[in-house]
């Protein structure tokens, strides 16, 4: 693909949706950068579990990443596509998505300070770099001068199903019920949140993947992106 400029594809969308699977597929197809700005919310939460800070300050969580900075370092090699430390502590998927940081993360992420934080982060990862982001606002604020934005979505029923089998393959057992409502409450908190809530840019596309594999997401955005 002869670029001439930096390709951005912007991939947001709710929990489970699929953006994960399809941003890292979709960045080995066009070998380029790959970064789930999710995980550094995640890492985030980590961290304040880790020191006991509380999640409701955001002042004090914008400092605790100011102290022990969150750094990718890109590798496609990695199981994430990427390797993610906090504090200087490298983080596998499993503590990732663990219970306890599934259960504040969004309010972690609701904070302005910490959002802020991620973005300036985030943007100067992008900078100089073909890049595929996934999150839940690349294409309205993260990088919204994005070439193609994507906006990823799927039935409540195929997003519990792949946020159980993810859960499961990094060794987490989970339970279906508790699952959805998890689910349900994380995307209230995304929709409602009063900095950055989650939405489809307006010149997003809108793309279901219920009844769609992750190779034929994958397919549609290559035809978007050389459109």
């Amino acid at each position: 693909m002869n670029l001439r400029s930096p390709l951005q594809i912007a991939i947001d969308g709710p929990a489970a949706s699929g953006k994960t699977t399809v941003a890292r597929a979709l960045a080995r197809r066009l070998r380029v950068l790959y970064l789930d700005t999710g995980a550094m919310y995640r890492a985030l939460a980590y961290l304040a579990l880790r020191t006991g800070t509380d999640v409701d300050n955001g002042a004090a969580l914008a400092r605790l990443v100011a102290a022990q900075p969150i750094e990718v370092r890109l590798d496609q090699a990695a199981p994430l596509g990427f390797c993610i430390t906090a504090g200087g502590q490298e983080l596998d998927e499993a503590a990732l998505q663990s219970k306890e940081v599934t259960a504040i993360v969004s309010a972690v992420a609701a904070h302005a300070e910490v959002r802020s934080a991620m973005v300036r982060a985030q943007r100067h990862i992008a900078q100089g770099s073909p890049v595929v982001m996934a999150g839940r606002d690349i294409g309205t604020v993260v990088l919204p001068g994005a070439r193609v934005k994507i906006y990823l979505t799927a039935s409540p029923e195929a997003r519990i199903a792949r946020r159980r089998a993810q859960l499961e393959e990094s060794g987490v057992n989970v339970d279906a019920r508790k699952l959805a409502e998890e689910i349900q409450e994380r995307d209230r908190l995304d929709e409602t949140r009063a900095v950055s809530p989650l939405a489809p840019a307006h010149d997003a596309h809108v793309i279901d993947s219920s009844d769609i594999d992750a190779a034929g997401v994958v397919e549609e955005i290559c035809r978007l992106a050389s459109s």
